[in-house]
């Protein structure tokens, strides 16, 4: 049931982002009387799945889903139409149109999907607020057990005060993308402020080590069950251990830590049962292990044992607005700059491209509405600058031409363009296979 949940946000998300995508050059296409002879949502090589004539446009369903186009007349495109592009030019053709109306069908499809991303980062401001936890009130720091964030020099229990000199306000999930670009990160340990510099190379360290969150907040060791045989009978599920040997345990890595200098030994314990704190005496085992079960408790839980305050901010339709376009101009930047990483060989971020497997690995297996607008939105800003590269084949291919003829008067000739697309498309091919060929790569190694 969790792989079908997690295809169909997948398929959900990957069809909207298409459609509307393909809509944006649709849009402007008609507007300008010029001929959209398809309208397809994956590609339909050889046969269609579902297809239906409207008018002049065959609108239909492909079978293979690694995109969607609109095919409009007299455009040099991924169809390679020659016959059309050897008759003469007709007045409802893409190649009749003057520039600037061609330059805008191609700035269609990047403009919805930069728009759609804004548009639902409003939505989602105005639907479900602001929910964090300040930063200052992260008094006993974060959990930092990742082992290239320990090499560089990242300990528990660091608190991080500003990343590349930007002030942390809050903790978000947000932070752990912020330290993968950062150049050097602030830190707080043991009330004393240090700077540890980020290397070129921190990426490719990160795909070489052992794979997690680069930092997480603490939680306290609670226990959710009984194993069958263990010797702790004493234990109850919810227990929430407080203290071991006579150390303080508020969180789970104290416990570990604890459990593992203390092997095969009985200890003294207090848990935290009904709100009252028990004393228990604990046998260890060899492994370091109590025989029990544990979970994570929810953020409403962490606030009301008092581990941390949870701050809720909430804003009108309006307040929501500068909010979204903040959070949607963030997400650019910070896209480009995961761009820029990658196009550096010394970073080695190209070894961490991913293809349709890394994109179907970032849906949950259950569902969620925010978390689903909140990748399709990312995904959206994605698209949208990933089709703006100056690559023949994509739209910032045809753009850049395009403002080529603008600028100089003087328009490519036919076969340039068609050698260009077959350039184009050959890079695009070799960069999908790249792509996805490290996604296969990872799941045979495991990183």
């Amino acid at each position: 049931m969790d792989i079908v949940i997690k295809l169909s946000q997948f398929l959900l998300s990957l069809s909207l982002l298409i459609i509307l995508h393909e809509l944006g050059h649709f849009i402007p296409a008609k507007l300008f009387k010029t001929r959209v002879e398809k309208f397809y949502l994956f590609f339909d090589v050889k046969y269609s799945l579902i297809k239906k004539k409207i008018g002049e446009t065959e609108y239909g369903i492909g079978w293979l889903p690694l995109g969607g186009y609109v095919k409009i007349s007299g455009m040099i495109d991924e169809s390679m139409d020659k016959e059309q592009m050897a008759l003469p030019p007709q007045p409802w053709e893409f190649r009749s149109k003057p520039a600037w109306q061609r330059l805008i069908i191609m700035l269609g499809g990047v403009t919805v999907n930069f728009i759609l991303a804004f548009i639902i980062y409003i939505g989602m401001a105005f639907a479900y607020g602001d929910t964090y936890i300040a930063n200052e009130d992260l008094k006993d720091g974060l959990l930092i057990e990742n082992p290239a964030m320990n090499k560089v020099g990242f300990q528990t229990g660091d608190r991080i005060i500003a990343i590349d000199g930007e002030k942390i306000i809050k903790y978000d999930n947000e932070m752990n993308i912020k330290i993968i670009m950062a150049k050097q990160v602030l830190i707080e340990r043991n009330g004393i402020e240090q700077t540890i510099k980020i290397p070129v190379d921190f990426v490719d360290q990160l795909s070489k080590l052992e794979k997690g969150t680069l930092v997480s907040i603490r939680k306290p060791f609670a226990i959710t069950s009984i194993s069958e045989g263990s010797l702790n009978t004493n234990l109850q599920p919810k227990d929430i251990i407080l203290s071991l040997n006579g150390q303080s345990t508020k969180y789970y890595d104290q416990v570990t830590s604890v459990l593992e200098k203390n092997k095969n030994k009985t200890i003294s314990a207090v848990v935290l049962r009904d709100e009252k704190q028990v004393p228990l005496q604990l046998i260890v085992s060899k492994d370091a292990t109590l025989g029990i079960g544990i979970g994570s408790l929810g953020m409403e839980s962490l606030e009301k044992l008092g581990y941390y305050k949870i701050s809720k901010q909430e804003f009108s339709f309006m307040e929501s607005i500068p909010v979204g376009i903040t959070k949607g101009k963030d997400q650019l930047v910070g896209y480009g700059k995961q761009l820029k990483m990658i196009f550096s060989p010394s970073t080695g971020a190209y070894k961490q491209v991913g293809g349709f497997k890394a994109i179907f690995d970032i849906f949950p297996n259950t569902w969620s509405w925010e978390v689903f607008w909140n990748i399709t939105a990312l995904l959206s800003i994605m698209l949208g600058v990933m089709n703006l590269l100056p690559i023949p084949a994509l739209d910032g291919g045809h753009v850049m031409f395009l403002l080529y003829e603008i600028i100089s008067g003087k328009k490519p000739s036919d076969k340039f363009l068609e050698n260009a697309q077959m350039v184009g498309f050959v890079l695009l091919i070799t960069l999908l296979l790249f792509a996805n060929g490290n996604d296969i790569y990872k799941s045979i190694v495991g990183k």
